[in-house]
């Protein structure tokens, strides 16, 4: 399937009922697993990845395919390996790509036992669920943090609990703290000095949680509104004052003239006036999922950047430093990676490959789908190429879109 996305208007207005945090949803699962608590999660949300999640732990099965799922990967891995039993865990082509060596080495040396099925180091994995014990354990800090949070959700239900020694950068750092944040609601107690992060065993205490907004899924409307001339869009049920340390993009996107403020449902965001900045330079170490929303908005508006902090995209769903380089060129903009983790482009178009309608492939990867589609606002008709990949994390996207008064067709391939 693709969709054709075609946009004429010059001022966006609308309420948007954006998805919940799929991050917080994915989170708060595992911890309510781990504490058996009888309270439903509020909000939850209706991404793929979370109901695949929800699937495997309130399935009576032994074997789960969770697709794509790279969270329900690590989280599930972690999670099965303290409850006896024998588990199987696999997912897609892609999903068997995807590096996890680093987090089933931490948890044998818990006393875990997980075996690999096909290729050393990645999925599909065999996991005997067993008792474990806790320990002090190395872990090199530019990891995914998802390996990190992963051993940090079971640390406080093994036996001495668990102490991470994370080295050099710590990359994603906000979606650490998101999950120490989300077990401290649940009563645990921690301490993180320096690099290390100290959980002693201890329960967690169940109780009643509601799932805020994902405020990746809000970067798009961002994204939107920094593209059109003038708007106002009213996302309901985002906080600026957030867990999802994605929040910080209500203050980067306050160069290209879009504002936010804060009402008792939601955030309004609003744009007055036209602005942008001559050159972009940000750093995504904390925030590597809204790189591709970014990337997307300076060649649509022609801004050169330099992005830095971007190591842990080429492990995402896709390379996605790869896949915005190819795509992109479609739009006469040649990206560079200066180096590892970095991703440059000097605002120049090249019109002899300027696409007439470009054909945007998303690599069973959501967040291109997402950040792409924008980019008919600033006067192209694009095509996107399996469009309902979005429904990983926001599959009332083009409902929305259409909402709005974007122009989207179903076209033959």
């Amino acid at each position: 399937m693709r969709f054709q996305v075609k946009a004429n208007q010059h001022t966006i207005i609308g309420r948007i009922n954006l998805p919940a945090s799929k991050s917080i949803s994915n989170r708060v699962l595992i911890i309510n697993a781990l504490c058996y608590n009888p309270y439903p999660v509020k909000n939850l949300s209706d991404s793929d990845d979370t109901r695949v999640l929800h699937q495997a732990l309130f399935s009576n099965q032994n074997k789960f395919n969770i697709g794509h799922a790279g969270t329900a990967m690590r989280f599930l891995t972690a999670f099965l390996s303290k409850i006896v039993g024998e588990w199987e865990v696999t997912g897609s082509e892609r999903m068997k790509q995807r590096p996890i060596g680093i987090l089933v080495n931490a948890l044998n040396q818990l006393d875990a036992r997980i075996e690999y099925l096909e290729k050393e180091g990645f999925p599909p994995l065999k996991i005997f669920g067993s008792h474990l014990k806790g320990k002090t354990l190395e872990l090199d800090g530019s990891i995914s943090s998802q390996y990190i949070s992963a051993l940090l959700m079971i640390a406080p239900t093994i036996e001495n609990g668990l102490v991470l020694k994370l080295k050099g950068d710590i990359t994603s750092r906000s979606y650490i703290e998101l999950t120490l944040k989300l077990m401290a609601r649940f009563g645990i107690q921690y301490k993180w000095e320096c690099n290390s992060i100290t959980v002693p065993e201890q329960n967690y205490l169940p109780g009643e949680f509601t799932v805020e907004a994902d405020w990746s899924g809000a970067s798009y409307w961002y994204q939107l509104l920094a593209l059109a001339e003038k708007g106002e869009v009213f996302l309901e049920n985002l906080q600026l004052d957030s867990l999802q340390g994605d929040a910080n993009i209500a203050t980067w996107f306050e160069q290209f003239g879009v504002f936010s403020e804060q009402k008792k449902e939601g955030v309004l965001l609003a744009r007055t006036k036209s602005a942008q900045p001559e050159k972009l330079e940000l750093d995504f170490i904390e925030n590597p999922d809204v790189a591709q929303t970014f990337a997307c908005l300076c060649v649509a508006k022609k801004v050169p950047f330099h992005f830095s902090g971007l190591k842990t995209l080429k492990i995402k769903e896709t390379d996605r430093i790869a896949a915005l380089q190819n795509e992109l060129e479609k739009f006469g903009a040649t990206l560079t990676e200066p180096a590892e983790g970095e991703l440059a482009w000097d605002g120049k178009i090249n019109l002899s490959k300027v696409e007439k309608m470009p054909l945007i492939k998303t690599y069973h990867d959501h967040r291109m789908a997402l950040a792409f589609a924008p980019i008919a606002l600033a006067g192209y008709n694009l095509e996107i190429d399996d469009p309902m990949v979005v429904t990983k994390s926001y599959p009332a996207f083009w409902k929305d879109l259409k909402a709005i008064g974007f122009n989207i067709t179903e076209s033959e391939n």
